[in-house]
């Protein structure tokens, strides 16, 4: 059964509609601290970050309200990357984390990622029966006024994430001689990156890094990577890093002003791994994943599965078969090895390792090469469209035409009204001619 309120990645739409205005957001807190105060007994602790959104201001009051009344004690940290609030979740030993954000979207959406005391997006389960507590009538999800929960702003959110990311490697790791382009999208990673690899010694020219609640992911990050390559290109750096709203993707690019994206990471990153002896198990990527990088992991003789599109089934399928890499196209990727999410500026510190012995990022990158593939986004009224009979006869028209010299896929955006259609194939007639026909009729 559809969930009611979540999507693939939370909560998310237009700001004072539908789920995203105060009203919605005070029931999703107190139906939250209600479920996770029942799963821990001695401690009644919530942390929330967000990003930089405008509406964070008028949605975190709500949010903390709703948790409060449900007897949560809260501390709030303020703009913050999602993993960075993942991570902190774990180490503080909280009940739950949630992140307001919408990630990659414009400024006037909005919503919520939650994660459990394991640091883990949760899982379908759990959604419907917070779900349930949303829509509940019943008045005992407010606690007696002697044990409301209490606020305290944590001013050392940033620098606590920082200290756990370098621990992740050697004491002596640094990136002096490596100068970085940085665009950190007017988004929450706009303090923690910059800082993060200054103080690893890198020549740092960072942009996105003014946000005034209006122009996050606006034509900059990792949604617009020409702004990255240009960037690269006029300051002759080494290597362009560029993140989305809530630093949990990265795209790249090389020195050369070649855009690399997250399947080109994960076959960098695996490659690397199993030359180490650390990969575990293999790789999990998606349905959107290149067929490049399926052939080229099979070639090395590296594992792949895939999962539903999203980060969070990426994980879930990770940890069902215990390989401990996977991520998306997208630049959603999860170093099962450090992470529980997806994390950006992780992933640009596993790379930059890589780096500091001189190797050039356009020798390191290109590792495969990516089977054509084109991605259209189609806005619809409707998402429920493609389960049209007519859709339906089309989809499976078009997958007979492309037979074995590729592949199609039709599917509803988790977050945003638009149906995604994606065709692969060296053929690339054959992927217009699927695409125009797909387009023609869910339109």
């Amino acid at each position: 059964m559809k969930n009611k309120y979540f999507g693939t990645d939370g909560i998310r739409g237009k700001v004072n509609s539908g789920n995203i205005t105060g009203e919605k957001f005070f029931k999703f807190g107190l139906a939250s601290a209600t479920y996770f105060k029942n799963q821990k007994k001695n401690k009644q602790i919530a942390i929330i970050a967000k990003d930089t959104r405008l509406s964070g201001y008028s949605l975190e009051p709500a949010l903390v309200s709703g948790l409060t009344s449900g007897g949560m004690h809260v501390f709030t940290l303020g703009p913050l990357p999602t993993n960075g609030l993942a991570m902190l979740t774990k180490k503080m030993k909280a009940n739950m984390g949630i992140m307001i954000t919408a990630s990659h979207n414009p400024y006037y959406d909005n919503g919520l990622k939650l994660f459990g005391p394991d640091g883990m997006k949760l899982s379908d389960k759990i959604e419907k029966k917070i779900e349930r507590l949303i829509d509940s009538k019943n008045k005992y999800l407010l606690e007696n006024p002697k044990i409301l929960g209490r606020v305290k702003r944590l001013e050392d959110g940033n620098d606590r994430y920082i200290s756990i990311l370098k621990k992740n490697f050697p004491k002596n790791f640094n990136l002096k001689g490596l100068k970085i382009v940085v665009d950190c999208a007017n988004g929450a990673g706009y303090k923690a990156a910059p800082k993060l690899l200054k103080e690893l010694g890198a020549k740092v020219i960072s942009f996105g890094i003014k946000p005034n609640g209006l122009n996050i992911n606006d034509n900059c990050g990792s949604m617009y990577p020409d702004y990255i390559k240009a960037k690269v290109k006029k300051y002759k750096a080494n290597i362009g890093i560029s993140f989305d709203g809530d630093a949990d993707r990265i795209i790249m690019c090389d020195e050369k002003g070649n855009i690399v994206d997250g399947d080109q990471i994960i076959a960098m990153i695996a490659k690397r791994w199993k030359h180490k002896k650390i990969l575990k198990g293999g790789v999990i990527g998606t349905l959107m994943s290149n067929l490049g990088l399926e052939y080229y992991l099979k070639n090395q003789k590296i594992k792949f599965k895939r999962s539903q599109v999203g980060d969070r089934y990426v994980k879930e399928k990770m940890r069902k078969y215990n390989f401990n890499l996977g991520g998306e196209q997208s630049g959603h990727i999860i170093l099962g090895k450090f992470a529980t999410t997806g994390d950006g500026l992780l992933v640009a510190l596993e790379v930059l390792y890589s780096l500091r012995k001189g190797i050039v990022a356009s020798k390191l990158f290109n590792i495969f090469k990516p089977v054509p593939q084109l991605l259209v986004n189609i806005l619809v009224k409707n998402k429920e469209i493609i389960k049209s009979s007519k859709c339906k006869s089309v989809i499976k028209q078009t997958i007979k035409i492309m037979g074995n010299k590729g592949r199609i896929l039709v599917r509803k955006s988790g977050t945003e009204p638009k149906i995604r259609v994606m065709a692969e194939s060296y053929d690339k007639t054959l992927i217009k001619k699927c695409i125009l026909k797909l387009r023609k009729i869910i339109k």
